[in-house]
């Protein structure tokens, strides 16, 4: 497999997705990274057992690493990834997060807070005025932008230069946006961190997570860490990752072209009261009128797009988000309803939206 970062940096993101990660060309060799299912190697070089690595997860990583601009490990979820880099903090660090960050996430930040392992600071909204009067002292700051479900964006540039100003350490969760709608360790940050299941799989089949750094020296850190705590991907797992990556600026920008056209037409239905969305990515959050109940009959009103807890997929689906305690303990509207926009025609969301918004109007 080619060393990371070795194309031509003239070439478009576009392109990289489709390239990178290939096996050298050699006559009679395969055109994809073909699958490796083996827990051990012979002798003789720096795989030796399952936990060390396997070309797939190197292909996947090569290509992911090259469209972030950074070096990247592939873990078994995003929750796993996540869990690495918190394992890599010292004793007591200062970790600053929004108040409402992904509720996994935020249930490791809160769970290690509470035994006392690190020391937990959240943020309403995560601005650089914010961040500047307490940043003092801080090891990392973890940014969500767009956050999940209320699609409030933080300002990348600013928030990052305050930070790296006081010396802490900067991961943002890039699972929303995609390399194809921001790179962050271009405007400073340390790591990225992806749910790999999401917009770059894309076809709700695999669970998977990565974690893209910047230095070489933590990259080095996170593989070691993987390798002693056994968070490895399947193999199948990575292979099909890569298969979605190859599609993802294709899918990207048709979902997010439908999800802005989307968003104009709920921004004036009548039954809905509140459209969130940033102007990018494939994410719709909506509140509508009415109670609880009738968020909820909306989405089970529907008949195209599906009602699951699932979002990046080629299917469209939506769900009222504050069904769960974590979203009503963090104050999601009761009636917001996330909608993960997919490949189908606009035009056949819009009836499938506008006949469940109807049917349940108050």
């Amino acid at each position: 497999m080619k060393d990371r970062n070795v194309h031509d940096e003239s070439l478009h993101p576009e392109t990289m997705a489709v390239i990178a990660g290939r096996p050298d060309r050699a006559p009679g060799g395969p055109l994809n990274a073909p699958l490796v299912p083996a827990s051990t190697y012979h002798h003789g070089s720096e795989l030796v057992y399952a936990r060390d690595g396997n070309p797939g997860w190197q292909a996947l990583e090569d290509a992911l690493g090259e469209l972030e601009g950074g070096h990247c490990v592939t873990f078994a979820s995003g929750l796993a990834a996540t869990t690495a880099i918190l394992d890599e903090l010292p004793s007591n660090a200062k970790v600053i997060a929004q108040r409402a960050p992904y509720y996994g996430v935020a249930e490791l930040l809160r769970e290690r807070a509470g035994r006392g392992l690190i020391e937990l600071e959240t943020h309403a909204d995560l601005t650089a005025d914010s961040l500047g009067r307490t940043v003092e002292g801080a090891t990392l700051v973890w940014i969500e932008s767009p956050t999940n479900p209320m699609l409030d964006v933080v300002d990348l540039p600013a928030v990052i230069a305050v930070a790296k100003q006081a010396g802490a350490m900067v991961a943002v969760d890039n699972t929303f946006a995609s390399p194809f709608g921001q790179t962050p360790l271009t405007l400073g940050a340390d790591l990225v961190v992806h749910s790999v299941t999401k917009l770059i799989g894309g076809h709700s089949d695999l669970l998977l997570g990565a974690v893209i750094a910047a230095d070489p020296a933590f990259h080095a850190r996170l593989l070691h860490r993987r390798q002693s705590t056994g968070a490895t991907p399947g193999v199948l797992e990575a292979y099909l990752a890569l298969r979605g990556l190859r599609t993802l600026p294709a899918r990207f920008e048709r979902m997010q072209a439908t999800a802005r056209d989307l968003a104009a037409r709920l921004d004036g239905h009548p039954g809905v009261s509140r459209v969130r969305y940033p102007g990018s990515g494939t994410i719709i959050s909506f509140e509508t009128l009415g109670s609880a109940d009738d968020a909820e009959a909306v989405c089970g009103a529907a008949q195209l797009i599906v009602h699951a807890t699932r979002l990046g997929g080629v299917e469209s689906t939506m769900e009222r988000r504050a069904r769960y305690a974590s979203e009503q303990a963090v104050g999601t509207p009761e009636t917001l309803i996330r909608l993960s926009v997919g490949l189908e025609h606009v035009d056949d969301l819009w009836r499938d939206l506008e006949r469940a918004l109807t049917a349940v109007q108050p």
